[in-house]
């Protein structure tokens, strides 16, 4: 009912940067939070920051300063702005959001983008 596409992933050297986008499409009546997660291999997935349907934002300790969440509600998208990139920054990246459906009976629902790679070489 709901799907997430994101895009912006590669392979950048140690301190460039990469802005990653996630474009929710679908029969959305409106969108609360949105949130960008990512997962290292061998490691747990960890959250990276988030962003609530008001603009409040919150991000990881291992991130701030150097990365930046941000939305456009017009057009449904989650944006990652990630600068001064370190190796171990290295991660599939997965956006998240909580939408609801018009429906009988409306739905809220979270959902998962289908990750994207970043790969930060030294």
């Amino acid at each position: 009912q709901v799907q997430l596409v994101e895009s912006g992933g590669g392979l950048v050297q140690a301190g460039g940067s990469l802005r990653l986008s996630c474009a929710a499409s679908g029969n959305i009546f409106s969108i609360n939070t949105m949130a960008w997660y990512r997962q290292a291999p061998g490691k747990q997935r960890e959250l990276v920051a988030t962003i609530t349907s008001s603009g409040i934002t919150n991000h990881a300790n291992s991130v701030k300063g150097r990365f930046t969440i941000s939305r456009d509600n017009a057009k449904n998208t989650v944006y990652l702005q990630m600068n001064s990139l370190k190796p171990e920054d290295t991660a599939v990246y997965y956006c998240n959001v909580v939408a609801k459906s018009p429906g009988i009976p409306i739905t809220t629902r979270n959902y998962w983008g289908q990750g994207t790679q970043v790969t930060v070489s030294s």
